[in-house]
């Protein structure tokens, strides 16, 4: 019965095997040059349990008026000639946070490129954090 089907409407079945395959890339660990998006709500618990470094992308005044607990501030455009900081976070999560996602995407790359295995983008960066009522830190 099922070989009549797939013999008989074959197209339909090539569909059915293109979508699934479709659905098997996980856009959300390969979109970003190889990092993970990790919600807001994930967070907290990937930097107790693995002690996650939050690398804030932000301009030092918009660090200021609210970050996200123990974040590190290193301004997107000054970046890449901060990366002799972060070397000792190489083996740890680290986890990129910016005002929306845009700079963190960025970001990415030059860390891959530096050999960061585990990176992640906080999906909807700070207003994403703040979205969900979660705290902030000033100063």
């Amino acid at each position: 019965m099922y070989i009549d089907f797939m013999t008989e409407y074959w197209y339909l079945f090539a569909m059915l095997v293109v979508i699934v395959l479709l659905l098997s890339f996980d856009p959300a660990s390969k979109g970003m040059g190889g990092s993970k998006i990790l919600s807001p709500a994930q967070l907290p618990s990937l930097q107790s349990r693995d002690h996650a470094v939050i690398i804030d992308l932000n301009e030092k005044d918009r660090f200021k008026k609210g970050h996200i607990s123990q974040s590190i501030n290193i301004p997107f455009s000054r970046f890449s000639d901060s990366l002799g900081k972060l070397k000792k976070y190489q083996k740890k999560p680290v986890v990129l946070a910016c005002e929306t996602g845009a700079d963190s995407k960025k970001a990415v790359s030059i860390l891959k490129k530096n050999e960061f295995a585990d990176v992640y983008v906080l999906s909807g960066g700070l207003s994403g954090w703040k979205k969900e009522n979660l705290p902030l830190e000033k100063g």
